[in-house]
């Protein structure tokens, strides 16, 4: 029996890791009204993921980028994520005018998905990036966003050059 006792905290610690991440805490995702209202009000910029039902590479997103613990810590603790589904019924508000979900990607120039958008907390469009995109380069395209170098006028590829911020700094 004490043999067991000895075992149990090691063999608990190793079923932990085998946890899926669906299982772990989800991005909080808000839809493009809700979103850009929390945006405002906590100065914080906004990221839309657009997306369809039915795109193959969006579900990768989800899967392979989404699904990553640093990339959740980040976008919770920097900026606002919005969902758009290019497809959905509903109504979405921008510039003081009314969109569809179809008609505000359009409105961006959203030619194929996913496609990610950077604004501003006041909702001002900053880039599009459109197509899948591999889970560093995207938290390295929050960082360049979300640390202000865009605003200071850093290219993206002297930024894409320099070596990570410590994990401590944001």
């Amino acid at each position: 029996m004490r043999r067991f006792h000895a075992f149990l905290p090691a063999a608990l610690l190793a079923l932990t890791a085998l946890v899926p991440a669906a299982f772990a805490a989800e991005i909080s995702w808000r839809g493009w009204n809700e979103g850009l209202s929390e945006a405002a009000s906590s100065k914080r910029p906004v990221v839309v993921d657009v997306y369809t039902d039915w795109c193959g590479w969006c579900k990768r997103m989800d899967r392979d980028v989404y699904a990553r613990q640093d990339v959740r810590d980040y976008l919770a603790k920097n900026y606002v994520a919005v969902r758009l589904n290019a497809e959905a019924a509903g109504r979405a508000r921008y510039e003081n005018r009314d969109y569809t979900p179809s008609s505000l990607a359009q409105r961006f120039r959203v030619s194929g998905y996913p496609t990610t958008i950077f604004l501003r907390a006041n909702g001002e469009h900053l880039v599009n990036v459109p197509g899948y995109i591999d889970a560093d380069r995207f938290k390295l395209m929050l960082r360049y966003f979300g640390e202000g170098a865009y605003d200071r006028g850093v290219s993206w590829e002297d930024f894409a050059k320099t070596p990570a911020a410590p994990a401590t700094a944001r």
